[in-house]
């Protein structure tokens, strides 16, 4: 067993006990699911009275006496019908609908002391090897995820081997509660989303426009430099084309679709690649023009459930540097490359120096040619060995029209992201029956490559906005630099070099308000913008700014020329 699956066997374990010790302290609590997960566990449960975070020190105390107490954790079976009955008498109707689910005739049953709990496993030896655990949080979760069934409560926790590790993780909580995207969207002035006018709803404000159109500038240019062609496709599309490649049978439920007076019915495109077929099919192509690579910062709406929406990360509107390459089956080795030379520039641009690759592979609900399939798994694989990227691979949960590529970036704290993602794509070509001419005259079906670098450009601006916590290298930051007047008699020298720092290119504001200057200076600092410039009657006669940096702190005196090549440097080097 690797070091996960003993992780797992705790953390299963810690469930099991918080679970006992909810009964102990409420015994007409009802008990649902309580999986080990990946910071974690929770336990889902029916309480007897409403649950606060408050009351977490309370559950954690009885817990500490369960374990204190060594129970050996023993497991027993029990036929399917016996332990229906059981859990219903016990007044445990999740349990009992758990057990008619198993298709099994006998069930597991763990018991500790005197707690009995149906559980597969698999768990410690004992109690008393818990030796570092800790609830953290308590949220509502609808029985089976679902709406319509009754909602319960989550708890929270986390279990490690050693008091060490369990105090490494919470500080690294506390910082990833200081980084959170949502808080520092307010803070920052970035973004909102306005309740009033839908949930999942991004609407930027002046700075987080200006961060986004950075990325988008920055997207713009990578993919002109490496020949992709931009399209722009319309947000709505008639239904009949949804239902040809289709997402209205497979996605229907998360598309947003409406009817005209003459009624046809619309779909609000959940997806760019039909649109972009629908571009490639406007011509009859010939090998010579491939590969064909068509790139658009395409905005697609989702109607996803309320619960899982997440400030930038979950959205119901959003926009994916989307692009799809038609090719040739011999250029899928060159191409996947270049995807792979575009991700990595990416990453390293925007300050991600390490990331994990998956490898999803054919499903048994494949579509296409079993040989076609294998042929492109093997270029993927070797395209990956052959830039010596590590990589882990996942039998079977590849999409039903290709194998993919997903990459995962690692944070400052140590957190993974999904970001980009190249997917082949065997299917849709044959849905649209799209053909080109080959070198003989003969026709045949390109195949297509589905890839996004970033993913979603509200997701990437919610992860860059986390892995800085909000303080954006000079290149990417909303705002450069701040000129700070100390007194109204320099602020006509301080907008004259605001507008020279304009005029330079940079992105400069003057905050000249009737504040003390070091109320002013706090909020800079607050801003987490990388300069504020600083300009008093020496300045002002000697041509100066009084640099004053987000990092360093105080830089004395420089000449308005001396700060504009600083800066330049920065910005080139991408700092």
């Amino acid at each position: 067993m690797d070091f996960m699956d003993d992780l797992h066997r705790l953390r299963h374990s810690a469930a099991h006990v918080l679970a006992q010790a909810m009964k102990r302290i409420w015994p007409k609590t009802k008990l649902a699911i309580g999986p080990p997960i990946e910071e974690g566990f929770y336990y889902d449960v029916d309480p007897e009275q409403p649950l606060t975070d408050e009351d977490l020190p309370k559950i954690e105390a009885e817990m500490a006496k369960i374990i204190a107490s060594d129970y050996k954790f023993e497991q027993t079976w029990m036929e399917k019908k016996e332990a229906e009955q059981f859990f219903l008498k016990k007044g445990e109707p999740y349990k009992a609908e758990i057990v008619r689910g198993i298709a099994d005739e006998k069930v597991s049953i763990y018991t500790d002391g005197d707690f009995l709990d149906l559980c597969e496993g698999p768990h410690l030896q004992s109690t008393q090897q818990l030796k570092a655990v800790k609830l953290l949080s308590v949220a509502g979760a609808y029985w089976r995820g679902s709406e319509k069934n009754p909602q319960l409560t989550r708890i929270y926790g986390t279990a490690f081997y050693s008091q060490p590790d369990l105090d490494a993780f919470l500080t690294a909580r506390e910082e990833a509660k200081k980084r959170d995207h949502r808080k520092l969207g307010v803070s920052l002035k970035l973004f909102s989303i306005l309740e009033e006018a839908g949930a999942g709803l991004v609407f930027y404000q002046p700075r987080g426009a200006m961060l986004r159109q950075l990325i988008e500038d920055y997207s713009r240019q990578q993919h002109l430099m490496r020949g992709y062609l931009p399209v722009l496709t319309p947000h709505l599309i008639r239904s009949n084309i949804w239902v040809k490649s289709g997402h209205y049978s497979h996605y229907k439920a998360n598309m947003y679709t409406f009817k005209t007076e003459d009624e046809q019915e619309w779909g609000v495109k959940p997806m760019n690649c039909p649109g972009h077929i629908l571009i490639y099919q406007t011509a009859m192509r010939s090998y010579r023009e491939f590969p064909i690579r068509l790139f658009e910062l395409g905005t697609v709406y989702r109607n996803e459930k309320s619960g899982v929406l997440h400030g930038l990360l979950r959205v119901r509107g959003f926009t994916q540097d989307d692009a799809h390459i038609f090719c040739r089956f011999s250029q899928l080795e060159g191409e996947i490359n270049g995807v792979l030379d575009l991700i990595q520039q990416t990453f390293k641009d925007f300050g991600f120096n390490d990331y994990k690759v998956e490898m999803s592979l054919r499903p048994d609900d494949f579509m296409g040619d079993a040989t076609q399939w294998d042929k492109a798994e093997e270029i993927l694989r070797q395209v990956l060995k052959s830039r010596d990227i590590p990589f882990v691979e996942s039998p079977g949960a590849g999409a039903f029209y290709g194998p993919k590529i997903d990459v995962h970036v690692r944070d400052t704290i140590g957190r993974y992201w999904q970001c980009a993602t190249a997917q082949l794509d065997f299917v849709l070509p044959q849905r649209f029956d799209l053909k080109y001419v080959e070198d003989d005259g003969s026709t045949a079906v390109p195949i297509m490559i589905h890839r996004a670098i970033f993913g979603s450009l509200e997701r990437f601006m919610g992860t860059l906005i986390e892995h800085y916590g909000g303080a954006f290298p000079a290149w990417l930051s909303p705002v450069q630099a701040v000129l700070i007047p100390i007194s109204q008699d320099q602020e006509s020298y301080a907008q004259e070099t605001a507008a020279r720092l304009k005029t330079a290119g940079f992105r400069v504001e003057t905050d000249d308000r009737r504040e003390t200057l070091q109320a002013r200076i706090r909020d800079a600092q607050l801003e987490k913008i990388p300069y504020m410039l600083i300009v008093g009657k020496r300045e002002a006669q000697a041509g100066k700014v009084a640099v004053r940096a987000r990092k360093e702190g105080d830089l004395g005196a420089v000449t308005v020329e001396e700060f504009i090549e600083r800066l330049t440097r920065e910005i080139e080097n991408k700092q």
